[in-house]
């Protein structure tokens, strides 16, 4: 296909901001709607042309090439381009990436790790059970919270070095708590502790021999359920930082090391869609709640180059299905006066009452605060207990919790 082909030009020069911003966001859609990968028509770009302004260029491309680390190496890649130089070389392509993935079909041990994790009850969050001819991206509702910056930064530094734990497992771990209480105050909730929640990752794991994809374009995502339970814990105790939410940090975190190859289960579920293995994972319950974690990023400032500030329309065909009666995707944005946890919550309009999520939401903020309390008590040294340790998945002996813990707890009194 020729490039030239894929360009648009656009005069915006002279335009006010809203009539700008009305042409903008009609050029995008109609950009989006060009795109039609049955005949290779994958990407489009848009370049708004401000005389001796700033203008913008747009890229629209579909998901079937780009992911979320796709962008960090496009942008970088296209100004490269801009400016003459020589683009690095791409070790694995997609194609042979894919094809080496799929050669390594997995056992059934692994199959069998991945039913003990979906065996379980249903659980629902709604009256009833999604409807595809219903529940689409057309209807779908959406809210988006910040957690401040004086919560978000020891969030994402404190709290996760006193475990040895990762973002994730400290943002889950408040997710279980929150679900958990958010359950028990809902008719047919139930009063389990456990949530299944299928989780998303860039799925760029260093899982096929040989394989280099750290300059790969294309769509790598993979999305597995992981059974969280973060135990019982009172909800006072959550919000004031109490000893509950360090258990369930301790909890989340072995229970996310414990979970398999997380490729594993796309292979499973969907590579020999008639095979024994996706019949048995298709008919376990699904997770009703989606959560991804796009990690941090840096604001675009006034520079060239720099991430526009306009938001582009939503990327989804409105008649698609939506998988899950509540997604979550988070990212913390690095801005001038720290860092800010930013969570997107989108879940069918006709499923859900939009207090009721947000009610979830909030909970879910209210946890991690509590995450936030008992380290920063801990540190005060106003006579909190010290919190923080380690945990089974960090040692190179066979040892479980209580264990670790009396040890930790010794060694601290003699000090």
């Amino acid at each position: 296909m020729d490039a030239a082909a894929l360009v648009t030009r656009v005069d915006i020069a002279g335009l006010d901001d809203d009539k700008r911003a009305a042409l903008l966001a009609e050029q995008a859609a109609a950009a989006r709607d060009r795109l039609d990968p049955c005949t290779g028509a994958v990407a489009q770009l848009v370049w708004f042309d401000a005389g001796d302004e700033q203008g913008r260029l747009l890229v629209v491309l579909h998901h079937l090439v780009v992911d979320g680390v796709t962008w960090r190496i496009l942008l970088p890649d296209l100004v490269t381009a801009w400016a003459g130089g020589d683009l690095q070389p791409v070790r694995t392509s997609f194609r042979r990436w894919a094809q080496k993935l799929t050669a390594a079909a997995p056992g059934e041990d692994a199959l069998e790790d991945w039913l003990d994790i979906v065996d379980g009850p249903p659980q629902r969050l709604a009256s009833r059970d999604l409807d595809p001819r219903v529940d689409i991206a057309a209807r779908a509702r959406h809210v988006t919270l910040d957690l401040p910056a004086d919560d978000t930064g020891p969030l994402l530094t404190d709290v996760p070095a006193a475990w040895n734990a990762r973002a994730n497992d400290v943002l889950l771990a408040g997710l279980a708590l929150a679900v958990a209480q958010w359950r028990r105050h809902r008719p047919g909730g139930g009063r389990g502790t456990d949530v299944l929640v299928d989780l998303e990752g860039h799925g760029r794991d260093d899982v096929v021999p040989g394989a280099d994809v750290s300059r790969t374009a294309g769509w790598f995502t993979s999305i597995h359920p992981v059974r969280l339970d973060a135990g019982p814990a009172d909800w006072t105790r959550v919000r004031a930082g109490g000893p509950g939410v360090a258990t369930a940090v301790k909890k989340v975190k072995e229970q996310l090391r414990a979970v398999p190859d997380a490729l594993q289960y796309g292979l499973l579920r969907y590579a020999d869609p008639d095979g024994e293995a996706a019949a048995e994972l298709a008919e376990a319950p699904s997770a009703q709640i989606a959560f991804n974690y796009l990690g941090r990023v840096a604001p675009g400032g006034a520079e060239d180059w720099a991430i526009a500030p306009e938001e582009p329309p939503a990327g989804e065909d409105p008649r698609m299905p939506m998988a899950h009666a509540l997604e979550i995707n988070a990212i913390t944005r690095d801005l001038p006066d720290g860092p800010v946890l930013s969570a997107t919550w989108t879940w069918p309009g006709e499923l859900l009452d939009g207090a009721d999520v947000r009610e979830l939401a909030d909970a879910w903020f209210t946890a991690l605060r509590g995450l936030v309390a008992c380290v920063t008590a801990a540190a005060s040294g106003d006579g909190a207990a010290p919190v923080g340790g380690f945990t089974p998945s960090d040692l190179l002996v066979d040892l479980d919790q209580s264990e670790i813990d009396s040890l930790q707890n010794a060694w601290r009194n003699q000090h």
